[in-house]
């Protein structure tokens, strides 16, 4: 009788039976192995390669420096003649001449001037708090500090709002024109 085995193995029956199959996949992956140390010798050399181009002209210090320079250089003529000031909007410029006119017009004009510019952002509207030009009930705990309170907190910054209104070109007697104009409208 012929012999039986009790566990049947399909590798070994596949090996047993088919001994052409075992040498090709052997073969195929010795090549395989050959393949993939050239690739990883060549990668070798090359990242060898890269790191030591000691003679690549792209490599040499001048190359580099170009590279990394800057684009643009500034150069200042300490002898050229100084650069003329822009020419100033109108509204400005009747800021400044206003106080030259004299009186106390003269100094109301120049706060609606800079009120109309700067403080009619926030003071208008009432933003953040701000006492809204005219509002007597809102005025009238402020103006009982006194002038120079008031002048103080325009001209350095109370709060919200900002020193000057945020325009630090206005000058002191800008701001204080328009504290005054404030005033007198919640009078």
């Amino acid at each position: 009788m012929a012999e039986h085995h009790p566990h049947h193995d399909p590798i070994e029956d596949n090996v047993d039976s088919h001994p052409g199959r075992v040498a090709i996949g052997v073969l195929v992956g010795f090549i395989a192995l050959v393949v993939g140390i050239v690739l990883l010798a060549e990668l070798a050399l090359n990242v060898y390669a890269d790191r030591s181009r000691k003679n690549d002209p792209a490599m040499s210090d001048a190359a580099i420096e170009q590279r990394i320079a800057p684009v643009a250089k500034l150069v200042v003529d300490p002898n050229a003649p100084a650069p003329t000031p822009p020419a100033q909007p109108a509204n400005v410029a009747q800021v400044a001449a206003a106080p030259a006119a004299g009186g106390a017009a003269a100094g109301a004009n120049a706060g609606k001037a800079t009120f109309d510019k700067v403080c009619t952002a926030c003071h208008t509207a009432g933003v953040l708090g701000a006492p809204k030009l005219g509002d007597k009930a809102a005025w009238a705990p402020r103006i009982a500090t006194g002038k120079d309170t008031l002048y103080n907190a325009a001209l350095h910054g109370l709060r919200a709002m900002p020193p000057k209104g945020g325009d630090a070109s206005l000058s002191d007697a800008d701001v204080k024109a328009a504290v005054d104009y404030m005033v007198n409208a919640a009078k």
